[in-house]
């Protein structure tokens, strides 16, 4: 207060000029911090966000299932044809199973072992320690040809998740059963399936439109007559 002068109307003016300046150069700092901070969390929260959605996702990939084959099959459709090769050699005249339930199921492995896959390649990258070693574990135990248990890692990922988002964890004397990948919706089916019953297929509904379906003996690209539009 010593420095503040008042003797004058232009030392007053001066006077009220510099608190002025020093009051709004404060507010301006304050400000500034305040945005910083506010825009690091911000940004914190969207990483945690997106890092939940994506390990929940992964979460309900893993343990979608608690009946039926918990195991992730890591076999490929050339190991399944290479074993049914090898089943006809040792065996002349068993029959290859060529049912539609037989391909469906085949289909079905194949599209949970993708899965899987994918899920374990998100966990890795936005898992904690834990999480990225029980998914490189299952990684290897997939390129080795064993079948894989997601359950372990599917506990963790459920603590995990239940902890971030401030919920009771599981209590102590339950015991949940055992958790597997979650099995596709068969609905849709496949597309080999989709050709092999014509249900909505180009080959049972494309006949309208002039390109209609062909065998398997057929010419694979059709063309249209040129009389028919004459």
């Amino acid at each position: 207060m010593r420095s503040l002068d008042f003797s004058s109307w232009q030392s007053l003016l001066a006077t009220i000029l510099g608190l002025t300046l020093v009051t709004l150069l404060g507010v301006g700092i304050r400000l500034l911090t305040q945005m910083t901070f506010q825009q690091r969390r911000e940004r914190m929260n969207r990483q945690i966000n997106e890092r939940l959605r994506t390990l929940i996702a992964a979460y309900k990939v893993l343990g979608g299932s608690f009946t039926g084959d918990l195991t992730v099959d890591p076999a490929h459709r050339r190991d399944l044809r290479r074993r049914e090769q090898d089943t006809v050699a040792q065996k002349p005249l068993a029959a290859l199973d060529l049912s539609a339930e037989s391909a469906l199921k085949s289909d079905r492995t194949r599209r949970i072992r993708d899965a899987v896959e994918a899920a374990l390649s998100d966990i890795i990258l936005l898992g904690t320690e834990e999480h990225v070693r029980l998914a490189d574990r299952a990684i290897h135990e997939l390129v080795a040809g064993r079948p894989v248990h997601t359950h372990e890692l599917v506990v963790s990922l459920r603590a995990f998740v239940r902890d971030a988002l401030d919920l009771d964890p599981i209590p102590a004397d339950l015991t949940i059963a055992m958790q597997g990948p979650k099995r596709p919706a068969s609905s849709g089916g496949s597309k080999e399936d989709g050709r092999r019953s014509g249900g909505g297929g180009s080959g049972s509904g494309g006949g309208g439109g002039g390109f209609g379906g062909y065998a398997s003996g057929d010419d694979p690209h059709p063309v249209a007559a040129p009389d028919a539009e004459r």
